[in-house]
């Protein structure tokens, strides 16, 4: 496959799970990827396994709550490859489980500066880049919380709505400038960040509240992603692209 064939990505949160089964179909079709994280490790894996393959990718270290780290990134993405025309801003936590009555203070904070915060860094400093390349595509990733509540996740469903309205404002402005803007909501996907963070008793009943009765795959979830990056999608902006079992169809 060459269907990213010249062109450079950057993907954030690439060291694992839904990351990780992006960078790794760009690179399979063609393109020369930036795999950022803060995962070290996971980094040099990722790359190493796209490396053996055959593709081109390589780690970048990303502190993504900073703006001057989502900054460097977008330059060492110029540098090594000479051009930024793809972006995922894929990056985050899921954050603490209280009531928000309860909500810890910090919590909240750490999921603002990384959900949201890092999101808006890496449109920053992404969109410029990809204007002098001549154009591209930008997916943001949001979730099925974007647009339901769940319970004990205020601070993780408020940035998932908010992300949503940082994509549409971004997507009109630069609709007429060659680059494209969406966002993708996944359901509960099978990924470290899910089955680290649930009991087997919990991820069951997780599944169950998918009308398909299953987690997602991140290899679905790339899918659409790499679907909505390249040409193929060429009239679709500023628009939220759901992947969620039929989660919010209830």
């Amino acid at each position: 496959m060459s269907e990213f064939a010249d062109k450079v990505a950057v993907v954030t949160g690439g060291a694992s799970g839904i990351g990780e089964a992006i960078v790794k179909e760009l690179a399979a079709a063609g393109a020369k990827v930036v795999v950022a994280d803060r995962d070290t490790a996971g980094l040099q894996r990722v790359v190493g396994e796209i490396t053996s393959a055959g593709g081109m990718a390589l780690p970048f270290e990303l502190d993504v709550g900073k703006a001057s780290a989502n900054a460097a990134m977008v330059e060492f993405a110029v540098k090594s490859f000479g051009a930024l025309h793809l972006a995922v801003n894929n990056a985050g936590i899921g954050g603490p489980s209280a009531p928000t009555g309860e909500y810890p203070l910090d919590g909240w904070q750490q999921v603002m500066d990384i959900n949201l915060n890092g999101v808006f860094f890496g449109l920053r400093y992404e969109i410029p880049a990809i204007l002098k390349s001549g154009g591209g595509s930008i997916v943001n990733m949001a979730s099925i919380l974007g647009s339901v509540g769940f319970a004990n996740a205020v601070a993780y469903t408020a940035t998932k709505h908010a992300l949503l309205g940082m994509t549409k404002v971004a997507a009109m402005e630069y609709a007429a400038k060659g680059v494209r803007i969406n966002a993708v909501g996944p359901g509960f996907i099978d990924t470290p960040l899910l089955s680290k963070n649930l009991t087997p008793e919990t991820l069951k009943y997780v599944a169950g509240l998918h009308p398909i009765q299953r987690l997602g795959r991140a290899e679905e979830v790339s899918a659409l992603t790499c679907f909505l990056l390249s040409d193929r999608a060429s009239f679709i902006t500023g628009s939220y692209h759901l992947v969620d079992g039929g989660y919010v169809s209830q």
